[in-house]
């Protein structure tokens, strides 16, 4: 443990020499109109002023055919009072700006076709210069040319750009409204089959099928099957990120339908079925609004997938579809105790944080393997990017936008984790008749997590991996409600789920009366075929009346969980049943919401 926070403590350090943004104002000469580029440079050589009418025009010496390595390649005269453009490569940095400033340059621009890093250098060298050094990428490097004439000016500033952007907020909003719908969810759709199984509805046992409860083999899988495919991004990213854009394309649009259908289904029209038919997926005769929704959810997802580099716009579709992905994924994927979900998070939560602050040093470029696959590689050929976040463009008007990527992220990661800790917190809520107070403080502490992640990435200014805020708090926050009522046995194995649901017993006054049947001289028939003789045989009328006042039919359980059946006595008897009418609620209220 010691070895790893070394570690960690050696990465902060190390990160310590970076650069700044900042921008370049090119115009004509005598031109107060201009453009802005993006360029990365080091303070330590010389401070750039924040505002650009602070800022210095000067004329460009575009020498980007040499790299300004040696005295041969400065032209006759120098650079008096002017910031040479020269290629990157051959030397240091450090060579290169010592040159121009023995010639007279008040500046220096170097064009690099890679990832824009600082211009670094040792403690000696920041004190010999006092002019600026910056890199300016090449594709910027072709625009001036394209845009500007011969007599080009620059101005080099370094605008304060704000510490958090509002769209933050509306990432805070999206994160904790999922956590909290798929929790809620999740857990009422459990608790309405476990009612529902009282009445032995086949469709209800069915429908089981689909809920997946994770077990520690599997999830030992699922991580390996993670750094397994974090690491072949990394290396393969252009020969897998297609197959990962139609496989988001594909789980989304299953998500979507899956969330439409509670609403499109209380619709009173489209309730017809198709003619029946050979074809695959249609032979069960689905009702036309069924596939309707199902043309529709595929439709917004091709839609996404076509224009999915649109960025004004299509960050919306994939913020819809992926939050409706995670709803679907935390109802379908179930963790029966808090020993799964601490193990699940637990794991995770290292898998992140190595992968974040452990693998910068061993990586030949310094930067993480999370950061660079989620982000995309500088040197990918298809400028392709993953879908697997929820993304908002940056709100605050901020030159440096044109710099740093333009959109917020937040990986789908960072809310299906803790989502499946509410998830199981409100389930237990529920049978255990707290009040959904574990729910509530796990999406407390979901909440407060982010807010922490946030505050890091401003303090910090570089990515943040979420689960290191999170898993804490959203553990703890359920760990300290168990210990406070008390029931830190029954979380932690799920216990609770186990038997039935407790409820209150039914205090029945009953006159006694004559006996209707002598169930020694007439017993009842014994066998499964018996049993469904005595199911299928309707009551009389009368029989049946009384039957159904108390909630009870032969053969059958209640609601409540206690077996119903025919009296041996007859009489006039006088129940409270308190918890018969919560049982309809509940029913009713579930049937509402799912």
């Amino acid at each position: 443990m010691k070895a790893l926070l070394n570690l960690v403590w050696a990465y902060f350090l190390l990160k310590q020499v970076v650069g700044e943004y900042g921008m370049a104002h090119f115009s004509d000469k005598g031109q107060g109109k201009g453009k802005d580029y993006c360029i990365f440079f080091n303070s330590q050589w010389a401070r750039l002023p924040r505002d650009l009418n602070k800022a210095s025009r000067l004329e460009i010496y575009d020498l980007t055919p040499s790299v300004l390595c040696f005295p041969s390649d400065v032209p006759e005269g120098g650079f008096p009072n002017r910031i040479p453009m020269v290629m990157r490569g051959n030397c240091t940095f450090y060579e290169k700006v010592r040159l121009a400033q023995l010639n007279g340059a008040k500046g220096l621009l170097i064009v690099s076709k890679d990832r824009l890093t600082p211009p670094a250098g040792n403690k000696s060298q920041y004190e010999e210069i006092d002019i600026p050094v910056a890199l300016l990428s090449y594709t910027d490097m072709l625009d001036i040319r394209k845009m500007f004439g011969q007599g080009r000016e620059v101005a080099m500033y370094a605008p304060k750009e704000p510490v958090l952007d509002y769209n933050m907020v509306i990432i805070f909003l999206m994160a904790v409204g999922t956590v909290a719908i798929g929790g809620y969810w999740a857990g009422s759709k459990d608790i309405k089959k476990r009612y529902l199984k009282h009445k032995r509805d086949d469709s209800v046992e069915k429908q089981d099928e689909e809920t997946v409860d994770v077990t520690p083999i599997m999830i030992s899988v699922f991580v390996v099957m993670c750094c397994s495919m974090l690491v072949l991004l990394y290396f393969f990213y252009d020969h897998l990120v297609y197959m990962i854009i139609g496989i988001f394309c594909l789980a989304s649009s299953v998500g979507l339908y899956s969330c439409l259908w509670p609403f499109v289904r209380r619709l009173p029209f489209g309730k017809c079925r198709i003619p029946e038919n050979n074809l695959p997926y249609c032979h069960k005769r689905p009702q036309v609004r069924m596939l309707l929704l199902s043309a529709f959810c595929i439709g917004v997802s091709v839609t996404w997938g076509v224009f999915r580099n649109e960025d004004q716009w299509a960050w919306v579709l994939q913020d819809a579809l992926g939050i409706a992905f995670c709803l679907y994924m935390l109802k379908t994927i179930r963790l029966p105790t808090f020993k799964a979900c601490t193990m699940l998070l637990v794991t995770l939560f290292v898998y992140d944080v190595f992968f974040v602050f452990i693998t910068p040093l061993f990586t030949k470029s310094g930067h993480s393997i999370m950061v660079e696959v989620a982000a995309g590689p500088s040197d990918s050929s298809t400028h392709e990017k993953l879908p697997m976040v929820l993304k908002v463009p940056r709100l605050n008007s901020s030159p440096l936008a044109l710099c740093d990527r333009p959109f917020s992220l937040l990986g789908f990661g960072d809310i299906l984790v803790p989502g499946l800790l509410i998830a199981y917190c409100h389930r237990f809520d529920i049978l255990m008749q707290s009040s959904r107070f574990y729910f509530l403080a796990c999406t407390i502490g979901y909440g407060v997590g982010l807010l922490i992640t946030f505050v890091a990435l401003a303090l910090m200014q570089m990515g943040q991996p979420a689960l290191l805020y999170l898993v804490p708090c959203t553990l703890l926050s359920s760990l300290a409600v168990a210990l406070w009522r008390k029931e830190l046995p029954l979380f932690w194995t799920g216990s609770g789920f186990v038997p039935p649901i407790v409820l209150q017993p039914i205090n029945c006054m009953q006159t006694p009366g004559p006996p209707t049947e002598d169930p020694l001289t007439n017993p009842e028939p014994q066998g499964p075929d018996a049993t469904n003789q005595s199911e299928d045989t309707p009551l009389p009328e009368k029989e049946a009346s009384k039957s159904d006042a108390l909630g009870v039919k032969k053969g059958k359980k209640r609601t409540d969980g206690r077996e119903g059946g025919h009296s041996a006595y007859s009489g006039s008897s006088t129940c409270q049943t308190p918890w018969g009418q919560q049982d309809q609620l509940w029913l009713g209220v579930l049937d509402d919401a799912l």
